[in-house]
């Protein structure tokens, strides 16, 4: 490194020849190739792994920028760091790319993968490149099809006929959870509609309770908004189940109809039953009378969205069904509809009509001349005659069996009745639904199932994994259709049942590409196993992971299917933990001008041609200066260039340091160490805080400190700067790896600043001798005071009114009329 060091000191600084200078030094020296028998302390740092959709864009600029900060200083502070990187490569993007350009997905898919991995090794993150995997790869996707049958031997996957919400354009399903907005594909912005379909889901409403109850452990470690929107979207809700006497009509005699409701205290107010009008109940129960009506209904609701339906503004419309249910407590006879406004998967498909008490009711009961009965009195007026439900607890009215008791007493009462009388029970609701994972696109993993007449349902046998996606369709051949590109391979298809030897088919969807996200992290541990899923034991050793870096817009699908997949492999036996990720940072957007970046707005900025103008250093420095992580980055607003020349700054520090290493500090100047100490110690805390940008604000305080004392003292041969300017080359090597691993070569260490290990800080030298106190009139800076940290309010306030500036503000102002005192920082005259 000594010739290093002399090259660059003839120098400028130039992050071109420093980047060409350590990029290739931390490749060939496997800098940040992880060592499974290290026995030091283990810490697992995972980013959101990216989809290669083209090249490396600012939103990736900052979120691997943020996730380097952690894995770089654990590995400071003693811990054996693993920071792996993969590919999330099956998806849409990549076959619609195929079919565009007559060529197979897996094409631009690796091609793309070279592409960002080429910008990732750039941009210097410290990752374990050992470690890298894909999804598509069969070796990767053999082990997502072994674990859909592990799921599927517990009954935790499985097929239903059921209404799913279908994508016109990209021509597949969607879970729930991507359809966003105004009711539109979250790929495409396609309005999405429903349609009835046979799909395959996994049973994560098994694991509701506990992915709701379990939040409690993630509490201060996962942002609030995070639990928040997964509570919310599980959405468990106590209430009753009550039993309801349909009448008989035409050949379909008296049935039971069962309701789940919240407010079983409002069961008086219960004028008309509703039924979803697309659930297979309301054909059940629709009359030959009203049969054609209904149908008619139903086909105009396949093109309108589930939030539409729920839409508070949309007309409350439906269908008279022809029957009649009977009330439980009354006996009185109430009218049975089908509308759109009640969904087919909540509960059970019905609700009752309590229009005086909710909006929706109130809205249908009046659009169809349904009466409106209060059973609360909140003290509002009546909802018939405002329009207006009133929703507030109040007390119950028009209730014979609970008149007088609160809500809460009324529900308690109410649902012992139902129970005493067997009429209905107690019961905790869901709005959370099962996973719809069936894709009917080609470039995903195959469902490994086999379909035979004779034995039905056969799964692949684990041996004959993975079940390969053939490598001979392209272009057109994988064009959407309505039924996935894969039926249409005739060859691949057709096979022979392993359970009876008779001719079988294979299924022909695919799975949803979360099923491959929600494992990955997982994967990792030993990406090129070919013998198990993952080693159990090592992967104890390492997770759950210690910070998980990635955007808040997978607040609900990937982490929520993450901590779900976890769970059942804890059940399973395979892990020793049931929760995937014990920390959670999520980053902000990076922005311009105010606006979310995107070629329509013409407001794009382009990351290669920002680290060909500035560096990879300034970008990354840029990045995690500009503001907390969680906060949105606007490019228009910070400055890349001003951080090129604090980077320049800083590098020209270590040419001017003249000292040996290992020279005694403490013969150097005691300010400067202050200064060094106190960087150590709050730079520590704020770090292990995730205030990272207060960190570099920190680290360019130090660089200030240096630079004087080299200026005005001693020079560089000062003992205290090099050991400033080694804490500013250790901490800088968490957001500027390039300039810090050339700063530390010319300061004489041999190996990596990534190996160097944190600094150490004297608490003695924490004391703060002195402070400057800042003199206010009127809230605005007139002056200032070098003062003894110790020194006490009316001392502090004494002086500051002496000063001579301070006099003649107060006399313009027209004398002293308060003075606040802050000791030993802050005094503050109010005059006039």
């Amino acid at each position: 490194m000594s010739e290093t060091r002399a090259a660059a000191e003839k120098k400028a600084y130039d992050f071109r020849e420093i980047e060409a200078r350590w990029l290739p030094f931390w490749e060939q020296n496997g800098t940040f190739t992880v060592d499974q028998s290290d026995p030091r302390p283990k810490k697992y740092v995972c980013d959101m792994f990216p989809y290669p959709s083209g090249d490396l864009h600012m939103g990736h600029a900052e979120a691997f920028a943020i996730g380097d900060v952690p894995a770089r200083y654990w590995r400071l502070r003693g811990y054996n760091v693993l920071h792996p990187i993969g590919w999330d490569s099956f998806g849409l993007p990549a076959e619609n790319a195929a079919i565009k350009n007559n060529a197979h997905p897996a094409e631009w898919t690796y091609n793309n993968i070279e592409t960002q991995a080429a910008s990732f090794k750039r941009y210097a993150i410290s990752a374990d490149w050992s470690r890298r995997l894909h999804t598509s790869d069969p070796i990767y996707y053999r082990w997502t099809q072994w674990l859909f049958l592990q799921f599927y031997k517990q009954g935790l996957a499985y097929r239903k006929d059921s209404p799913v919400n279908w994508c016109p354009s990209c021509q597949t399903v969607l879970a729930n959870e991507q359809v966003v907005g105004e009711g539109v594909c979250e790929r495409c912005g396609t309005a999405v509609i429903k349609k009835a379909l046979n799909q395959w889901y996994f049973k994560i409403t098994d694991y509701a309770d506990r992915l709701l109850d379990d939040m409690k452990d993630l509490e201060g470690t996962w942002p609030e908004r995070v639990l928040a929107m997964q509570r919310n979207w599980i959405g468990r809700s106590t209430g009753a189940s009550v039993r309801y006497t349909v009448e008989a009509a035409d050949s379909d005699g008296a049935r039971e109809l069962e309701v789940f409701t919240t407010r079983p205290d409002t069961l008086y107010g219960v004028t008309f039953m509703v039924v979803a009008a697309d659930a297979d109940l309301a054909l059940e129960l629709v009359t030959d009378a009203q049969r054609a009506e209904l149908e008619a209904y139903r086909e105009k609701l396949g093109s309108v969205s589930e939030i539409e339906r729920q839409s508070a503004d949309r007309e409350r419309t439906g269908v008279f069904l022809g029957r009649w249910a009977v009330h439980p407590l009354t006996g009185e006879r109430i009218p049975v509809w089908a509308s759109d406004y009640v969904l087919a998967d909540y509960g059970t498909g019905a609700v009752m009509g309590v229009p005086a008490h909710d909006q929706r009711d109130l809205e249908f009961a009046l659009a169809m001349g349904i009466p409106v009965n209060v059973v609360v009195d909140t003290g509002e007026k009546n909802p018939a005659e405002t329009g207006t439900a009133t929703a507030g607890d109040g007390v119950a009215v028009n209730s014979p069996k609970w008149d007088g008791l609160s809500k809460t007493e009324a529900i308690a009462k109410s649902i012992e009745i139902l129970e005493a009388e067997g009429l209905g029970e107690s019961k905790v609701n869901y709005r959370l639904r099962d996973w719809l994972l069936s894709r009917q696109r080609f470039w995903g993993a195959p469902i490994p199932i086999i379909h035979c007449a004779a034995c039905g349902e056969v799964p692949v046998p684990e041996d004959q994994l993975p079940v390969q996606l053939p490598t001979d369709l392209r272009g057109e051949q994988l064009a959407p259709k309505g039924k996935s590109p894969l039926a249409g391979a005739e060859e691949w298809v057709n096979v022979t049942c392993p359970a009876c030897g008779g001719p079988g088919t294979r299924d022909t969807d695919t799975m949803d590409t979360f099923v491959d996200s929600s494992w990955y992290y997982i994967r990792y541990i030993d990406p090129t196993n070919e013998s198990q899923v993952f080693p159990t034991e090592q992967v104890n050793q390492w997770l759950p992971v210690d910070q998980y870096v990635g955007g808040v817009e997978h607040a609900i699908l990937h982490l929520l299917y993450s901590r779900f997949f976890t769970k059942v492999l804890y059940d399973l036996g395979l892990v020793n933990f049931t929760e995937p990720f014990k920390a959670l940072m999520n980053q902000g957007q990076v922005l311009n001008g105010g606006k979310a970046m995107s070629k329509s707005l013409g407001n794009g900025v382009n990351l290669g041609e920002q680290l060909d103008h500035f560096g990879v250093d300034a970008v990354r420095l840029t990045m995690v200066f500009a503001s907390p992580p969680e906060d949105d980055v606007d490019w228009a607003d910070v400055s890349p260039g001003g951080s090129a020349k604090f980077l320049a700054r800083a590098w020209r520090l270590a040419q001017d340091v003249t000292s040996e290493r290992g020279v005694d500090p403490a013969a150097g100047s005691s300010a400067l160490r202050a200064v060094t100490h106190r960087t150590i110690s709050e730079a520590q805390q704020l770090l292990d805080d995730q205030k990272y940008n207060v960190v570099v604000a920190r680290v360019m305080e130090l660089v200030n400190a240096a630079r004087k004392e080299i200026d005005t003292g001693a020079g560089g041969s000062d003992p205290a700067v090099r050991e400033a300017v080694e804490v500013i080359a250790q901490i800088l090597s968490l957001v500027a790896p390039y300039t810090a691993e050339d700063m530390w070569a010319m300061l004489g260490h041999e190996a990596s600043v990534a190996n160097s290990t944190w600094p150490a800080f004297d608490e003695a030298l924490l004391v703060e001798d002195t402070v400057t106190a800042v003199v206010q009139v009127k809230g605005k800076l007139r002056d200032k005071l070098e003062v003894p940290a110790d020194i006490s309010a009316e001392d502090l306030e004494a002086q500051a009114l002496a000063l001579p500036k301070i006099q003649k503000y107060v006399e313009e102002g027209g004398g002293v009329r308060k003075v606040i005192v802050r000791a030993p920082k802050l005094v503050n005259v109010v005059t006039g």
